[in-house]
């Protein structure tokens, strides 16, 4: 049941805030399931702790690999013989539903797979049948979803396999995250319609070779994983970018600044678009050594923007949107529609219910602004909700955030990090 409805608080004037922001879950996730195949201890450092990665480490737990806190800050993961039997869940977390199964496949005995009501309507064919492929055996109800069971042999043959990716990037990630401890390693084809989010592909080819795996990308939609060790890690974490889109969008829509140390130069987070998006929405956007600074006129341009490869961003960006001073785009979206909730309808739907004008077509919304008002936001269960809702109730007295604690899945402080930026605090460091 959804928790305690929270009153997004109005800012009075121009935000001018320093918001320090926790690690990235797309990169905390990877680096721990290279870890637990590592051939000696790795260390992360300022991981994200946060509901989806609390899952990626219990279930890592559960086959077999100890991770210890360090200081609060950092974790030490001693990788261990995979085993079952273990159950794990996945809560809602894509990352786990598609990273540790191929994982499991290198245990010795079953690994069982479930998770939240909603996760069991979220895609999972192409991995399943993938791995089958490669000699996994996989026992699930007669649907290709959760809940599945994995019958691990201790080894994986691995091989050559077809997959169509195009519902989701991580089909791909958790396929080549597990395919160097393969006798044959991996080579993986995509075959279908474009691939959501090819930078979470890009980021996950990169921790590999973090990790001294050889990894072949040079051929377009192909990859080769050749069977290797893996290499022990020791890396800081760098802050999740998508994250910082509500806090970002705040110095937009008040006419503000917000500065974020720490942005890094060079990333493979989709979430860097948010320069060039909020440029173009014009916004002030200016990258140096000591991070990133957004400033705003407080009335948002309209823009037309594909966000196929940047998606986690659609929330925030249609809520820019609505309050923007002409018509606006978002197209490309269409995979979406099967994340935490089908988000085009759930945005359609909570922004028309405060007054925006919001078309919802196959893969995208046509968004026309219109005077907003107070009322209950809803968020289905999905922590981008939460942001966007927040975002909207900023400059809109009245708006009600349903189910606030559902942002746990990826950022636990985000409701005292946002009310602080507000109220003109400077909260410590996450």
């Amino acid at each position: 049941m959804p928790s305690a409805e929270w009153a997004a608080p109005v800012a009075e004037g121009p935000i001018d805030a320093t918001v320090v922001l926790p690690g990235s879950k797309s990169l905390t996730n990877r680096y721990l399931v290279l870890a637990a195949l590592g051939r000696d201890v790795s260390r992360l450092r300022r991981p994200l702790r946060s509901r989806d990665t609390r899952l990626m480490v219990g279930a890592l737990q559960a086959l077999g690999v100890d991770i210890t806190d360090v200081d609060g800050t950092d974790w030490l993961i001693t990788p261990g013989d995979l085993r079952g039997p273990a159950s794990i869940d996945c809560g809602l977390a894509g990352n786990v539903m598609r990273f540790v199964p191929p994982l499991a496949g290198l245990a010795l005995g079953e690994v069982h797979f479930d998770g939240d009501a909603h996760a069991r309507r979220r895609p999972m064919a192409p991995i399943l049948t993938a791995l089958r492929a490669v000699g996994v055996s996989v026992e699930d109800t007669g649907s290709p979803a959760l809940p599945f069971t994995i019958a691990g042999r201790g080894a994986v043959p691995g091989g050559t396999v077809t997959i169509d990716a195009s519902t989701s990037s991580q089909f791909v990630s958790g396929l080549l995250l597990s395919a160097a401890r393969y006798e044959r390693g991996i080579t993986v084809h995509h075959a279908g319609q474009q691939v959501p989010s090819l930078p979470h592909i890009e980021m996950t080819v990169e921790a590999l070779r973090d990790a001294g795996v050889d990894v072949d990308d040079s051929q377009w939609l192909t990859w080769r994983v050749e069977p290797s060790e893996v290499n022990a890690l020791d890396v800081t974490v760098e802050p999740d970018l998508s994250n910082a889109a509500q806090f970002l969008a705040a110095a937009v829509v008040t006419g503000g600044r917000v500065h974020v140390p720490g942005w890094p130069v060079r990333t493979t987070q989709a979430g860097d678009a948010l320069r060039d998006i909020l440029d173009e929405m014009g916004a002030t956007v200016h990258l140096d050594r000591t991070g990133l600074t957004v400033s705003g006129s407080g009335r948002p341009s309209g823009i037309d923007v594909d966000l196929h490869d940047a998606s986690e961003l659609t929330p925030v960006v249609a809520a820019l949107c609505a309050m923007a001073d002409g018509p606006s785009l978002i197209r490309g979206v269409a995979h979406i529609r099967g994340h935490e909730t089908d988000r085009l309808a759930a945005l359609r739907t909570e922004l028309t219910g405060l007054g925006a004008g919001v078309e919802e077509f196959d893969d995208g919304l046509r968004i026309t602004p219109r005077p907003l008002h107070g009322g209950t936001f809803h968020t289905y269960a999905d922590h981008r909700m939460v942001m966007a809702g927040a975002l909207v109730g900023l400059v809109t007295p009245g708006v009600v955030v349903e189910d606030p604690d559902t942002v746990g899945k990826t950022m636990p402080d985000f409701v005292q990090l946002w009310s602080a930026m507000v109220a003109g605090e400077r909260p410590a460091p996450a």
